[in-house]
């Protein structure tokens, strides 16, 4: 198992940021797929059409998400994102835990392009 830790720059507040990541209908507009989501800790959540689905442990409102992903048989991996106010904006402190090493590449990736790359793109 393995883990990823990054720092991504955000040109927007922790607030919009905040609200990008637990706000369903942003969520669907910056992954352009269906998402569920809820700020109730132990709900259930599924972005980009299920692709991405695990359990919400906590929120601090404009600051801090904690979830479990999902890995079928594997133990869960957790992710902390924690939202950090920058002179540009938002430096958004991703680290998730417990990745299956063959998983590794693809959710460094998906990281890098797709969650971030869209989340950037949104706030342009």
């Amino acid at each position: 198992m393995k883990e990823f830790k990054k720092y991504f720059k955000l040109k927007a507040s922790p607030a919009d940021v905040y609200n990008a990541l637990v706000n369903p209908v942003m969520l669907e507009i910056w992954t352009g797929e269906p998402a569920v989501m809820s700020t109730e800790p132990g709900s259930q959540f599924s972005i980009w059409d299920g692709a991405i689905s695990g359990e919400n442990v906590e929120f601090e409102q404009d600051k801090k998400i904690v979830q479990k992903w999902y890995f079928g048989e594997d133990e869960d991996s957790v992710v902390t994102i924690k939202l950090h106010p920058d002179k540009h904006g938002t430096s958004m402190e991703v680290h998730q835990t417990n990745i299956p090493d063959e998983a590794f590449d693809n959710m460094k990736s998906g990281w890098e392009e797709d969650y971030y790359g869209s989340l950037a793109e949104l706030f342009t």
